[in-house]
Parts: structure tokens; sequence; C-alpha cells
């Protein structure tokens, strides 16, 4: 051991020195970095794998970056400023004053009244989503709290529970938000992210359309303010309802928004349809939305509108 030390120190040396290094330490050196054996020798046991969840790829522009820093960014995309799809509670720390906030109406869970059954029993569907998540009640979340002090009711919907599906308890949570604001009369904002109607409560899923527009008509004659935020993606029985009856229809860059998807029209046109189709950018241009909002500048926004609706 220390003859190897002693060869690099010599090696050092004549670096620094600029000195041609004999034959001798030439040799030595070779043996000193011979390889015994070849291959990696590591067991499987021994090897340490990276961790799940460090690091996240943008799905726009395939740029990498940590877990973290996209948190930071508020799940934006630092280079294209793709907005990646966040749930309730990341909506909520965004919103809320010191992620402080009260949770209403969290003791309303799905039922299966119809023994409803396609590839697995819709009971047996729920039962497995609520032992996964058991954050998550339903397909959406009320709360009320502060953003930059002024009081408002947060309605926000998580695409992870069967695709944010609009079944009967979204219907009695949206209703009941309302009901809230009329009480305390505070604005209502309803962040939607959903694929449609869920269709495993058939009827029951459908009733909830006329349901949730009927209680907007009650929220408008007590004149407050209801605020629409479309994010990506919003379909079917949102948009068909209270997703497109907002005092003001807001979303987010790039967020896909319509009835049916894209693919289905095509094919029922037998046309191409029009570059960036659907997304909010387009729809902004056709005047289907007021205005769109990066995540980045929610709140400051949300908060502009309290004041201005206040006053």
């Amino acid at each position: 051991m220390k003859k190897d030390k002693d060869f690099i120190k010599e090696d050092f040396d004549h670096s620094l020195s600029g000195e041609e290094p004999n034959s001798a330490h030439e040799e030595a050196k070779a043996k000193w970095f011979q390889r015994l054996r070849k291959g990696i020798t590591t067991s499987t046991s021994d090897k340490k794998e990276t961790p799940e969840g460090l690091w996240s790829k943008c799905p726009e522009c395939s740029y990498i970056c940590t877990a973290n820093e996209l948190k930071v960014n508020r799940f934006v995309c630092p280079k294209c400023n793709y907005h990646h799809r966040i749930g309730s509670h990341e909506y909520y720390e965004i919103l809320f004053d010191n992620n402080q906030y009260e949770e209403l109406f969290g003791n309303i869970r799905s039922t299966d009244h119809l023994g409803f059954t396609d590839l697995k029993p819709y009971g047996k569907r729920l039962n497995e989503i609520h032992a996964k998540k058991p954050e998550l009640h339903d397909s959406m979340k009320v709360a009320v709290g502060k953003v930059n002090g002024e009081m408002i009711v947060v309605a926000c919907m998580d695409f992870e529970f069967i695709g944010g599906s609009l079944g009967s308890v979204m219907g009695e949570k949206y209703s009941r938000a309302v009901d809230y604001c009329i009480e305390h009369k505070l604005p209502y904002l309803v962040i939607s992210k959903s694929g449609g109607a869920r269709m495993m409560e058939s009827a029951f899923s459908l009733m909830q359309l006329a349901k949730t527009s009927g209680k907007l008509s009650q929220l408008s004659d007590a004149k407050l303010p209801y605020i629409s935020l479309l994010t990506d993606p919003t379909f079917g029985g949102i948009s068909a309802s209270f997703g497109m009856l907002g005092d003001l229809n807001i979303a987010e860059p790039g967020a896909l928004i319509g009835f049916a998807g894209p693919r289905v029209i095509k094919e029922a046109t037998k046309k191409d349809l029009p570059p960036g189709f659907q997304k909010s950018e387009f729809l902004l241009e056709h005047g289907f939305l007021d205005f769109i909002v990066d995540r980045n500048q929610l709140k400051d926004k949300i908060h502009q509108l309290i004041i201005l609706f206040k006053h």
C-alpha cells in the first residue's frame, strides 16, 4: 500500500515539474491500474436504485427537472410553461393563505345504488379507490378559506378519482357549497378537471347537470359571484353544465376543453380539425373564455376578481 502511494506521489510531482517519468515508473503505474476482472462485479443485492418520484419529465418539451423544483414552480414546466395536472390538495396549497382552510361536506361518499358492473362491480371500484386514496372521498373536494385575506369557497375536482367524473356526490357537494355561499355571502370558485358524467350511476349522474345549473340561478339571485376555472381536461357533462355557466369563465394555458374529444369529433365529421382545436387559447379566440391565467399568477388574479366583484 505504501509502495502504491509512493508511485502516486511521484507521478504527481512529475506532473507539476513537467519532467518525463522513467520507464520503471511507467511499468509500475500500468500495473497499478491493471484491471484484474472484467465486468461489473457488484452483487444485485448491493446495488442502489434511484428512488421513484425524484425526477419529472415534461410531456410537452421533455425537459427533466427534480420533483422539488417542479413543486416550487407550482407544477409548471420551467422551460415551456406546460401546466402539469394537479389535484385539490395542490390547488388549495397554491390558493389559500398559509395553506389554511376548512373542508366542507367531507363525510359524503358515493355508493352503488344500481349494483352496476362493467369490467368490475362499481362498489368494488369505489372500495379500491378509497383504500388507495383515503384522502379522496369523491371526485370533488369543497373548502372555505382566505385568498390574500378575502374569504372564498373553492370546489376543486380530483381527476384521480374515476377521472374526476360527475356523480351524485359531486352534485350534492356542489349544491351544498352554493347554499353555504348564500348563507355566508361568499364568492364561489369551481376548479374543473373531469372526463364527464359518471355513467356507472346512469340517470343519477345525468340529473346532476340540471341540479347544479339550477343551484347557480339561486347564487345569481343572491348577487354572489361565480368563477369557473377550467383546467386540463374538462369534458362531457361538466362543460355541458356548470363549467361554462360562470360569471367569468377562465382557464389555464393549454387546457383541453370541450364536450366530446377531438378524435371523436374528427371521426364524426370526417374532417381535419384546425390547429389547437379545443385548447384554451383556441376557445379564448372564439369567445368561449374571458381570459387565460397562468397558475403562478392564479392566487393574485382570484384575489383581484373578488375585490372587483365586492366593490
